[in-house]
């Protein structure tokens, strides 16, 4: 079963869970691009190119366009993978070219401690408990995977004085449309750079990724809206930008130490609030 959970221009998200078991007869598919996908849990083998590699939780699969392959499940039942498929022009940016093709056809790669930590990163993100955008860490991820295998880190980046302009532009736009979608490639497309060099531009001058920049934004005025007005916590969430009022109630709680009901006790929704409340409030701030 896939599940999408992001899609962009350059870089798309998904979950897939297989329930296959030993008795299931395996069967040839095709990639149909370059991907990514991180096991997180059960255990599969992966044949192609006339390779087999079994792959357990923390293994990476790649996936290289046209190559045939096929997974089998004789050891145990079913597998759980968050899998990232990227566009050509996204794989070409972060190190793909003649003399990196090698990397994406090499199949499987174990569990390595580099890539496992980002690839348990990226599932924080895709269940909503980080602030690191999916699309963010996802190409983080490819990156440092080109990297881990080739041998050859990417160049730091050097930002002269437009860039840093671009990157403050970037923020502005940013949080003037923080109550709408946002994602990695639409904001990169208002400066007029592509999304890999974007993001790490703008972690480069403002020491946040551009997502996670995004949700302080819309923190920042959801506790506003909260001190100021009466209005419901639900329309609040969904004002300021999050789809979901779960999310918001997690993500608020873990910035500010406390729920969003409670920050509003704490400043009574006016300016009027009891200054016992407000130091309660300001003691468990981090």
């Amino acid at each position: 079963m896939s599940t999408l959970l992001f899609e962009g221009k350059s870089i798309s998200a998904f979950d897939y869970r297989c329930r296959a078991g030993p008795t299931d007869k395996p069967f040839v598919e095709l990639h149909d691009g370059f991907t990514v996908s991180y096991v997180r849990k059960g255990s599969f083998g992966y044949h192609a190119r006339g390779r087999s590699f079994e792959l357990v939780a923390g293994s990476i699969l790649l996936g290289f366009p046209g190559d045939e392959y096929m997974c089998t499940h004789e050891h145990v039942c079913g597998d759980e993978c968050l899998s990232f498929a990227l566009a050509p022009i996204l794989v070409e940016e972060i190190g793909a070219g003649a003399r990196y093709t090698p990397v994406w056809r090499i199949g499987a790669i174990s569990p390595m401690p580099e890539l496992m930590v980002l690839g348990e990163a990226a599932q924080a993100a895709a269940e909503g408990k980080s602030t690191i955008g999916l699309d963010e860490i996802g190409t983080s991820l490819a990156a440092r995977l080109v990297e881990t295998v080739s041998g050859r880190q990417q160049n730091p980046v050097a930002a002269d004085p437009r860039d840093r302009q671009r990157a403050v532009e970037a923020a502005l736009w940013i949080d003037g449309h923080s109550g709408e979608p946002v994602d990695l490639d639409g904001a990169a497309r208002e400066v007029g750079l592509s999304p890999f060099h974007f993001l790490r531009l703008f972690k480069q001058v403002l020491g946040v990724t551009p997502h996670q920049y995004l949700i302080r934004s819309r923190l920042r005025r959801a506790a506003r809206l909260l001190a100021d007005s009466r209005r419901s916590i639900t329309d609040i969430a969904f004002d300021v930008g999050f789809g979901d009022l779960s999310n918001f109630v997690r993500t608020f709680h873990r910035a500010a130490g406390v729920s969003p009901r409670e920050f509003r006790r704490a400043t009574g929704g006016s300016r009027n609030a009891p200054a016992a409340r407000l130091e309660v409030l300001w003691r468990r701030v981090p």
